[in-house]
């Protein structure tokens, strides 16, 4: 929308009609063909090709590929015309996700969440929530399972010692901070587990694992649902594998909670 507002005053009078109907309806550079737009704007279809050129694109589909490229980025950008179907959309992308898990990974993944010495959980932004509510439940079954970065700490102190048998697990989504990178240079000889989105994939040969969830791409907003599916499933995977030793633990942490009083009856 910028380079609209930036060229308006030079843009013939069809031209602007054009810059109307895409200021007043986004999308429709994604959704709708040159003949498309010229047949709602009234204009020709070499009107709509030399507008785009007009605002700084070789094309139509250089400007369609741009705004696609952002929605990939996690920009706020709903891709679809239609009245979604949250639920049908949300099925769909837990489909995905657990579609794409391979069994051998998931026994290796589960067998590092119940044996390792240590669990260390990193997550920044959207992905932190996600760490928080995974830490919460391995606690549930297990110790010595901790969450950074700490609310306004560095990392550095913390990553330094990380011993031989401890597994690292960050999640990461998409619009990643710049640090995510540095985090995984920084962990190459360590044991490593990824849970991301399928931009993430870039780092496939960087870490031990990596589980891969979809979000959907075509509402403004991504979903959560298949990481917080995920999480719980192996989670569960988890306290079956520790047994007897997870009841105890559970047991004894419930009992706390009355000790305390911290939950209501």
């Amino acid at each position: 929308m910028g380079r609209i507002e930036a060229q308006f005053p030079s843009l013939s009078p069809s031209a602007r009609l054009i810059a109307n109907h895409i200021q007043q309806n986004p999308m429709s550079v994604v959704s709708q063909s040159t003949a498309d737009i010229a047949r709602f704007t009234k204009t020709s279809k070499a009107t709509v090709s030399r507008f785009f050129r007009q605002i700084g694109f070789e094309s139509h589909q250089d400007a369609k590929d741009a705004i696609l490229a952002m929605r990939e980025k996690g920009l706020p950008m709903a891709l679809g015309q239609d009245e979604p179907d949250h639920f049908q959309k949300e099925l769909l992308n837990v489909s995905r996700t657990y579609e794409g898990l391979k069994d051998a990974a998931i026994k290796d993944v589960v067998a590092l969440l119940a044996h390792s010495d240590r669990i260390t959980l990193i997550g920044y932004r959207n992905a932190y929530p996600l760490a928080l509510h995974f830490r919460q439940q391995l606690k549930q079954v297990r110790s010595t399972v901790r969450l950074l970065p700490q609310p306004g700490q560095t990392l550095g102190e913390d990553l330094v010692d990380i011993p031989e048998n401890e597994v690292v697990v960050l999640l990461g989504f998409r619009r990643r901070t710049k640090l995510f990178k540095r985090i995984i240079d920084v962990l190459e000889h360590h044991t490593t587990i990824l849970i991301t989105d399928p931009t993430g994939q870039i780092y496939n040969n960087r870490v031990n694992h990596l589980l891969v969830c979809h979000p959907g791409q075509t509402m403004a907003f991504d979903s959560y649902a298949a990481p917080m599916s995920l999480i719980s499933f192996l989670s569960n995977r988890v306290f079956e594998t520790l047994g007897e030793k997870a009841v105890r633990r559970a047991t004894r942490i419930s009992q706390m909670y009355d000790d305390l009083e911290e939950l209501e009856p």
